[in-house]
Parts: C-alpha cells; structure tokens; sequence
C-alpha cells in the first residue's frame, strides 16, 4: 500500500452459519488494529455472514478510503478463490476506479504461515 492517502485493510474469510466461526478473525482483526493503529482493519465474507466483501468496500469508498488491501483467510485455493474471488475484485474495482483495491495472496499459499502451525505443533506433542 501506499504511504500516503487513508489506507484499510480487509480480512476476507468464507463465512459460516456459527458466528462463533468468526472468532479467530476477530482476533487477528484486534491484533492488526494493534499493531497498525493507523490503518482501519476490517471483516468481510463471502457467503452466510455479513458484511460481504462489495458492501464492505462500499463503506470505506464512502469514508475516503484510498487504499484497500484484501487479505483472503483460506488455507485452501479452491473454487470461491479461484472463480468468486477474481469476479468480486473485478466488479468492486469496476464500481470503484478511483480506489486502489488489491489482494494478498490466500493466508494458506505463505510458507510463513505454515512454517508457524507447524512450529506449534512441534511445541505441542514433545
């Protein structure tokens, strides 16, 4: 993201019917608005939970937001990433042409992330 301008960040999960599913991102969303106190952190889903990601996007572009940086929370690179996910992005980019709207990589594709769980689970059966 630039380092200039009103910048955001969306934690893009799949969503579930259980709200405590979204729990764990919760979480992650407190941490990050800890660590990035001038960065707005917020939650968007794909399906069963609310907000979506559009209607999410919609809300920053109307408070000024610049720059949005769409993290996805998946482990797996499945069909909703592989097909919703790139129509998504295209139609809120298409709505939003002033707005700088870009995705990470899906959580589950960085060696970091698996190098952690991993790590903790050698921590846990020795």
């Amino acid at each position: 993201m630039s380092s200039t301008g009103k910048k955001a960040i969306v934690l893009f999960g799949h969503g579930a019917r259980d709200p405590q599913w979204a729990e764990p991102m919760k979480r992650l969303q407190s941490i990050l608005t800890a660590q990035l106190p001038d960065v707005q952190i917020e939650l968007a889903f794909l399906e069963l939970m609310a907000p979506s990601l559009p209607d999410t996007v919609d809300c920053m572009a109307l408070g000024g937001t610049e720059y949005i940086q769409v993290v996805p929370i998946f482990f797996g690179k499945g069909g909703h990433l592989k097909n919703d996910f790139p129509v998504i992005m295209a139609e809120m980019k298409q709505k939003h042409p002033g707005l700088s709207i870009e995705a990470t990589a899906a959580v589950g594709q960085w060696d970091a992330v698996w190098q952690a769980i991993a790590t903790e689970i050698v921590q846990q059966v020795q």
